[in-house]
């Protein structure tokens, strides 16, 4: 069931609203058929990109392209995309069939070519037997279904989500990510979705961008971002991470006043840097180790299911925190208030220079 897709681009655009950048200069390339997440914090411009995109908004500057064409002066619903919105925007008065309809019958489509397009599109999202049902008699998670397919009614060229899931519960919205992105793959259509969740983002996206103050921070295959996080702000949303500022020593990282961190790949001596380390990569022992281990002391343990996070004091500005396999963690008979040796994994510790971290600042 695949159909047409395109390409979008996006070149130097901007958006001010009363002086403050909304949107500052964005540029950036989604290949035909590809699934990109611009995720970041509230207020990062990320929402008023997809409506730029969109044509709900004028941009101040710069260029939207849809396979190399600019869209600048087309009116939003001669764009060829298809929105869905946070709040699913369904007409209350009429049932799932007329909704996924919609658009088919603006357009003046024949009555069996919507019969027809409806079917497919509840085959597809498995929403066989509702089409009868008014909004207020589906769950949210059906509701959800029937806004996705209501986009993709008139075979739109490009799909954009703002947001779709953040009404949900967390077990809902899990299962419906996975859902979203089969519908999108089996059509096979090029969509831009923007979420604050960086889980849902990860887990869902070819590609993600992450934003912040109208600015693209970083982009690229959600395993590169999260394990080559180009700045502290994007390691900070991306996942979390144990940061320490010190010196590179015969390749090794020391933090505070003596504390070592870890091996440092492809750097012998530096001066001040700062530094991340994922919670997963810092590696624990129960008893002392030897000059190239830290210690510390374990101020609370949190169990997450498969993984125990371990919170640890070191003389630190900050604790250190260490993600263990639950497994694992039993056999250290650890508890709060002991003892433990840790350190991070070789080749795990990802450095920022100082002039970066200084612009990160401002």
């Amino acid at each position: 069931m695949r159909e047409a897709v395109s390409a979008l681009e996006l070149v130097s655009l901007r958006k001010t609203f009363g002086g403050f950048p909304a949107v500052d200069g964005v540029s950036f390339r989604v290949a035909a058929g590809e699934f990109l997440s611009l995720v970041g914090g509230s207020g990062c411009g990320k929402t008023t990109l997809l409506r730029l995109i969109a044509g709900f908004t004028q941009p101040d500057a710069g260029e939207i392209r849809i396979d190399g064409r600019s869209i600048a002066d087309l009116a939003p619903h001669r764009r060829g995309i298809g929105f869905v919105f946070q709040s699913y925007a369904l007409f209350p008065t009429m049932t799932v069939a007329a909704n996924i309809g919609f658009a088919l019958r603006l357009a003046r489509a024949g009555k069996a070519d919507i019969a027809r397009r409806v079917g497919e599109l509840c085959a597809l999202a498995r929403l066989q037997g509702l089409e009868d049902r008014y909004p207020h008699e589906l769950s949210g998670g059906q509701q959800q279904r029937v806004a996705l397919v209501r986009a993709l009614a008139p075979k739109p060229r490009l799909l954009l989500l703002d947001e779709p899931l953040s009404a949900l519960d967390a077990r809902i919205r899990a299962a419906l990510r996975v859902e979203i992105r089969r519908i999108v793959n089996e059509l096979g259509i090029t969509a831009v979705y923007v979420t604050h969740d960086q889980e849902e983002a990860l887990s869902i996206s070819d590609r993600i961008a992450v934003m912040d103050r109208g600015r693209i921070l970083q982009i690229g295959r959600p395993m590169d971002v999260y394990l080559k996080p180009a700045s502290v702000d994007v390691a900070t949303f991306i996942g979390t991470s144990n940061h320490f500022t010190g010196c590179i020593v015969d390749g090794a990282l020391v933090a505070g006043s003596g504390c070592p961190i870890g091996t440092v790949n492809g750097v012998a001596n530096a001066g001040v840097v700062t530094a991340c380390v994922r919670p997963e990569h810092i590696v624990l022992r129960p008893s002392p180790q030897g000059r190239d281990w830290a210690t510390g002391r374990i101020a609370n343990v949190l169990f997450h299911g498969q993984t125990v996070r371990v919170v640890i004091t070191a003389g630190l500005a900050e604790p250190v925190l260490a993600d263990i396999p639950t497994a694992q963690w039993q056999a250290m008979a650890l508890m709060a208030g002991d003892r433990l040796a840790w350190r991070a994994n070789d080749g795990h510790i990802t450095l920022f220079d100082a002039p970066v971290l200084a612009r990160a600042a401002e």
